[in-house]
């Protein structure tokens, strides 16, 4: 049987998928392989999970969930799924800070590629972190702690390290939220007054095809109770009074609620509901973050590019994320704003206008999300990572024999 990801435009070369149970199944398969990649949920659009060794599905390891009150942490399971955590944690009266579109995904896979949610002050998912436990090619368990030395390579290190096989994750006290929908926002107002548009709320997504008069859609998360400048109008664009799914052909039933319905965090910081798998097979992703000082710029370079870019795109989100320290994020040393790319699944067609969207957006210090499909055909990708030679260091030290070296990270780090 052949095996994709989770998209299916990517078929993986494996010789086999391990599904081990427990750590000690998990050390027999990674001691015993000399090349081996841990696959999560299956949501890297790319090579980035592959191997011409032995897969390793993170999916049945123990996915226990144990609360730390006190010391206000969760501990998890790296193959559990942000969903299932979410709703464990709000039935507790707890909460993280953020959540990416999709619940479906893996704490691990997300935390290894800093995949993010959205909102100004926010980290990405990886910020949460505060300890993991990696199990390296040698069979050891490894810890790493907020504080200890390669940390802020360990929390996000491209599976380059071993797998993850436990992560302790910040967590608050429970929160309600509602979310809000804008219709036809003017252009004008997202390129002169961006950091009010993004500052709105606590989590301001933009939805856009690029060659719009507008900008179709604002989708503001707001926490209950905050104050709130915003009426019925978001710089000139009105309230919708009828929900809507960012991409008119899809079932807006997929989404979690709007229109201001108050509800738990664990409901309302996705994008998508959890009993729900939306576009599954139906898209590629491509997400470029650019240094918030270039977003202006980069947002006017795309929408020059609208007419090449437009015939392959379902939908295009632009969202912020705030920096962090850790060496391999996409936020690394500065705030970032997202233009996020959800393509028709055409995979010779995306590749085909990528080089020219990349030599507007990797010129301005953009760096493309690690799970998603980019091409980076100069190779100037590395030269965007202050810390690389530190990474590197760290993953020659705990993977001396490269069982988790693959094409992607010998593209990266050779």
């Amino acid at each position: 049987m052949v095996e994709k990801n989770w998209a299916g435009n990517h078929e993986y070369r494996a010789q086999r998928i391990a599904r081990p149970t427990s750590v000690e199944e998990l050390r027999e398969v990674v001691t015993g392989a000399t090349s081996v990649r841990a696959l999560g949920s299956r949501h890297s659009f790319n090579d980035l999970a592959d191997t011409d060794g032995v897969l390793v599905s993170t999916a049945g390891l123990p996915a226990d969930i144990r609360i730390d009150a006190e010391a206000r942490t969760v501990t998890v399971g790296g193959g559990v799924r942000y969903g299932d955590l979410a709703r464990e944690l709000q039935a507790a009266g707890w909460a993280l800070h953020n959540l990416a579109s999709l619940p479906h995904i893996s704490v691990a896979g997300a935390i290894a590629t800093a995949t993010h949610g959205s909102g100004d002050r926010n980290g990405n998912l990886s910020t949460a972190v505060a300890a993991l436990r990696i199990l390296t090619g040698s069979g050891e368990l490894v810890e790493f702690a907020r504080g200890d030395a390669g940390f802020e390579g360990a929390a996000v290190s491209l599976g380059a390290l071993g797998v993850v096989t436990e992560v302790v994750l910040d967590i608050r006290p429970t929160f309600d939220a509602r979310q809000r929908l804008f219709g036809d926002v003017p252009w004008e107002a997202v390129t002169s007054r961006l950091d009010e548009v993004t500052s709105a709320a606590y989590s301001v997504s933009l939805f856009t095809t690029w060659d719009e008069e507008t900008v179709s859609l604002a989708w503001l998360k707001e926490l209950d109770g905050a104050e709130t400048t915003i009426g019925d109008d978001f710089f000139g664009a009105p309230a919708l009074t009828e929900a809507r799914h960012m991409i008119a052909a899809m079932d807006v039933r997929n989404t979690t609620e709007q229109l201001g319905v108050v509800g738990p965090w664990s409901e309302r910081l996705a994008h998508f509901r959890f009993e729900f798998t939306p576009s599954n097979g139906e898209e590629i992703q491509s997400e470029y973050l650019v240094p918030r000082a270039r977003a202006v710029e980069a947002i006017q370079a795309v929408r020059e590019l609208a007419p090449l870019i437009a015939p392959l795109l379902q939908i295009s989100e632009i969202r912020t994320v705030a920096a962090d320290d850790l060496w391999l994020s996409s936020a690394y040393g500065t705030d970032v704003v997202g233009l996020h790319f959800t393509w028709f699944r055409d995979q010779a067609g995306v590749e085909a206008v990528l080089p020219a969207l990349e030599a507007a957006l990797l010129p301005l210090g953009a760096r493309p999300h690690w799970g998603k499909l980019y091409l980076d055909v100069d190779g100037v990708v590395p030269a965007l990572y202050p810390r690389l030679d530190a990474f590197r260091a760290l993953a020659a030290s705990l993977d001396p024999e490269s069982r988790f070296t693959n094409p992607f990270l010998t593209r990266l780090l050779a």
